[in-house]
């Protein structure tokens, strides 16, 4: 074997390692990106579930904010949702139960509160100054993760419009 046909065979290799390399490297952020998906997107409808059974159920709205939402359980309790944006979490609070945490890595959350009355010719509520006229929640959260350090398609987006039906 002369020089030229080793430097030429050790740059092919070069070259077809490299390229293996790659593309191990893209499945592998490929598969790790579904699998945060995946378990971002369960997590959000698991909360969203609690939430929606627990907020239709409730007798009323006692106080709201954008970021925490009290209500009259249907025991006559207290039920509080809070989300805190630095810890990025959102918790559950009831009388008599320990703290539950439903979210983590929640980039932004807030609860809005509306009259049960469509505005005419819209899918739209009429907004309400206060708790007591409350009739209808609607919750929306952005929640992401990183994968080897990068922010990279991992949002999970959730939207809800849930209406108190004991009131």
């Amino acid at each position: 074997m002369t020089l030229a046909e080793l430097m030429v065979a050790t740059s092919i290799g070069s070259i077809v390692t490299l390229g293996l390399a790659s593309l191990t490297f893209f499945t592998a952020r490929s598969f790790a990106s579904m699998g945060n998906y995946v378990d971002l997107d369960y997590r959000s409808r698991q909360a969203l579930d609690t939430m929606s059974r627990e907020i239709r159920q409730a007798k009323r709205v006692t106080e709201a904010t954008s970021t925490s939402l009290t209500l009259e359980d249907s025991d006559g309790g207290n039920l509080q949702y809070v989300y805190d944006p630095a810890a990025k979490t959102l918790t559950r609070l009831k009388s008599g139960s320990p703290a539950k945490t439903l979210l983590e890595e929640c980039d932004t959350l807030s609860f809005s509160i509306y009259q049960r009355n469509p505005i005419g010719g819209t899918y739209d509520q009429y907004s309400t100054g206060s708790a007591s006229t409350c009739k209808l929640v609607q919750l929306r959260w952005i929640c992401s993760r990183k994968i080897f350090g990068v922010t990279k398609n991992t949002e999970s987006v959730q939207s809800a419009k849930v209406v108190i039906r004991k009131q």
